[in-house]
């Protein structure tokens, strides 16, 4: 009886909003029926659809809950997929849900910490401060008198979560059976990433880990402070954390009454993105400013605080080379490059046209050149090359497409701190100082360093496998004179090969290690 009503809610949301006009439409497209077109005329009667397909698609996720919202939210990255007005729209969708009630928040912590409440907390406010989908967040003081923010998963959420993924497989398949738009969007695939990225979200010890790791990779830097996980009390359902006292970013006024500068904030806010992707391949994926506050007190006064670390990015060394090289031959309008790259990654199939393929990107990029460099925008670029490689079946990368989204929040809120900021020149300096590490003698110093712990136990056996490999060479049951003088000349072959070896080997070893040959080659 649940699904049934649940299927009866999701048609009237579908046809309050005119959902249905959408499909009937493009399965219009793919299937020429009289009877199909007079069904198209039929179901309009009566009802004005006048709004915006996209504005329909937000309002109605927007009506059928938190687990659709989360899906038009995600949705809204694949602009490689995406009509550019319908991801205008899901990207407006915001994630704001009722608090649940306290008394089950509380016995959720009791039974996932095995302990009566006052037991761990001196002070616990009921009130939530914050309510999202899959949990919400109260605040308290533990019995050591640490002040603490806890995070609780909303109760039931498996079930409910598991009963609306049914239905959007179900709405998946249908439109790509019955819509050649739709197949072009790739729906089963998308609900497919979407419900692993959801069941991820359910773990709120991942989370935690996440948190954990970008406050490693700062805990030198004074541009970003991230919570510290208080382990002990960290579960699947619940998690608790050192409560951090700031300002929402795009509180502008409240900023600039404390005296911040807003204009540095926005210069840090794209470093700490760029170190993230370039030095680190590791980044906060969901900067919306209900995740990012700025410190109004104590020693990280005026810097960025993150919160919520469910969505996390990762980068590959391959994924990093990639885009730098794609940044390099964009900065030298080499967009034949940028073409063979798509190719030689495996973006778009073997048998593509590079020429055709390059003249696409030309169209997308050359107009930028024409505008002052503060008028760029880095994430645009990005949109517009995988809007432009649509028709070529470019094959875009989940890492990137959560790139992309979160670029464009960057320099989003970057210019609404500081209109006049010049993403490029602040970047630069940057991007240039990584592709100095990354290419040339550097990146083969760097590389020789990571190696050089496994050259310790490859070295030693060399001369074993040397003789193993003269052996061989020499081995023959009935050798006669010629056969023994190749495999001699073989033997002598591969042991001058071996000798070639160790010594380029030693030779690395020493410029790793500094020592005075080092020196003489760098």
């Amino acid at each position: 009886m649940q699904s049934l009503f649940r299927l009866l809610t999701i048609l009237r949301v579908v046809l309050r909003h005119g959902l249905d006009q959408l499909a009937l439409d493009g399965a219009a497209k793919t299937f020429d029926s009289r009877l199909l077109n007079a069904a198209i005329r039929v179901s309009r009667i009566g009802r004005s659809l006048n709004r915006p397909r996209g504005e329909r698609i937000r309002m109605a996720l927007e009506s059928l809950g938190p687990i659709f919202v989360k899906f038009g939210q995600v949705l809204s990255t694949r602009r490689d997929l995406l009509p550019e007005d319908i991801a205008d729209e899901l990207a407006k969708l915001q994630d704001q849900v009722p608090p649940f009630d306290s008394n089950l928040a509380v016995a959720t912590i009791e039974r996932s910490l095995g302990q009566p409440i006052s037991a761990i907390f001196s002070e616990f406010d009921r009130t939530p401060i914050a309510s999202a989908s899959i949990a919400q967040v109260h605040l308290g003081r533990l019995i050591d008198g640490r002040e603490v923010a806890i995070k609780v998963l909303r109760p039931g959420m498996q079930e409910i979560i598991e009963q609306d993924l049914a239905w959007l497989k179900l709405i998946a398949r249908f439109v790509a059976r019955f819509s050649s738009d739709g197949r072009r969007l790739k729906p089963v695939e998308n609900v497919e990433e979407f419900d692993g990225y959801l069941h991820d979200e359910l773990d709120l010890v991942r989370e935690a880990a996440n948190a954990s790791q970008l406050r490693r990779n700062f805990a030198q830097s004074g541009l970003l402070k991230i919570p510290e996980m208080v382990w002990d009390l960290c579960r699947t359902d619940v998690i608790v954390m050192e409560r951090i006292y700031g300002i929402p970013i795009n509180r502008f006024d409240e900023l600039r009454a404390k005296g911040i500068d807003l204009k540095q904030l926005s210069r840090h806010g794209v470093e700490i993105f760029f170190t993230q992707v370039f030095r680190d391949g590791y980044f906060h994926a969901d900067m919306h400013p209900g995740n990012i506050l700025v410190a109004d007190r104590g020693p990280h006064f005026g810097k960025y605080i993150a919160l919520d670390f469910g969505i996390i990015g990762t980068l590959s060394d391959v994924d990093k080379n990639y885009l730098a090289q794609n940044f390099l031959a964009f900065f030298r309008r080499d967009y034949r490059r940028v073409a063979e790259l798509h190719v030689e990654s495996g973006w778009v199939p073997a048998d593509t046209r590079i020429d055709a393929l390059e003249t696409a990107i030309r169209g997308v990029c050359e107009p930028y050149f024409d505008r002052p460099l503060k008028e760029i925008s880095l994430g645009q670029v990005l949109v517009r090359l995988f809007q432009a490689s649509r028709r070529f079946n470019v094959v875009i990368q989940p890492q990137l497409t959560l790139l992309q989204k979160t670029l464009l929040n960057v320099e989003g809120l970057g210019r609404q701190l500081d209109p006049d900021l010049d993403l490029w020149k602040t970047a630069k300096p940057f991007l240039e100082r990584w592709m100095q590490e990354q290419i040339g003698f550097r990146a083969l110093r760097k590389s020789l360093q990571k190696e050089s712990e496994r050259w310790a136990q490859t070295l030693p056996q060399v001369p074993r496998l040397v003789h193993r490999a003269l052996t061989l060479a020499a081995r023959d049951d009935q050798p006669d004179l010629q056969s023994q003088i190749r495999a001699l000349a073989a033997g002598q072959q591969q042991l001058r090969r071996a000798i070639w070896i160790l010594v380029g080997l030693l030779l690395a070893v020493l410029a790793v290690l500094g020592l005075n040959f080092g020196g003489i080659l760098l």
